[in-house]
């Protein structure tokens, strides 16, 4: 058990002869008693600092630990987002070249569609100008006969007049 103050004062000295001055050990004794009244206080003072430093410490630990866990939460939020960003962007680039093809197919498929109604229409149009080309040749054939000239000749029919 520590000694106190009350210990120093009460402290009595067995006397003989020839011992210490009295006085002088009294009043160092009181001087010792002051001294020691003062290490106790600033002890108590000290412990309170430490005490309350420990406290701010284990504070700003306990703060420490939390931004630590927040800035791992944050990375890890982080990089679900760019992992969620990339798949999306995947997403959207296979969307638009699925897209893309249909839209190929569909401009081929229509290209061929047109290129067959063309061609379609070429022969149609050979077939229409042969045929045409065949009834104009036959009208020659009958303009260049005779009997043109002996219908030219003669006079026009009552009827034919009236069609005039």
């Amino acid at each position: 058990m520590p000694l106190t103050p009350l210990d120093i004062h009460n402290k009595e000295f067995a006397r003989r002869i020839r011992g210490y001055d009295e006085d002088e050990v009294n009043e160092f004794l009181d001087q010792v008693i002051k001294d020691y009244e003062s290490v106790i206080r600033e002890n108590k003072e000290l412990h309170n600092q430490l005490t309350s430093l420990q406290e701010k410490v284990d504070h700003f630990v306990n703060i420490e630990d939390t931004l630590s866990k927040t800035i791992i939460v944050a990375q890890e939020a982080a990089d679900e987002v760019k992992t969620n960003a990339k798949k999306e962007a995947q997403l959207i680039v296979m969307e638009a070249e699925k897209n893309a093809d249909r839209i190929i197919n569909e401009a081929l498929s229509k290209s061929r569609k047109v290129s067959l109604e063309v061609e379609e229409l070429k022969k149609q149009a050979s077939i229409y100008r042969t045929r045409f080309r065949s009834l104009v040749e036959a009208q020659l054939e009958l303009l260049k006969h005779d009997g043109w000239e002996s219908l030219e000749s003669s006079e026009p029919t009552l009827e034919a007049k009236e069609v005039y």
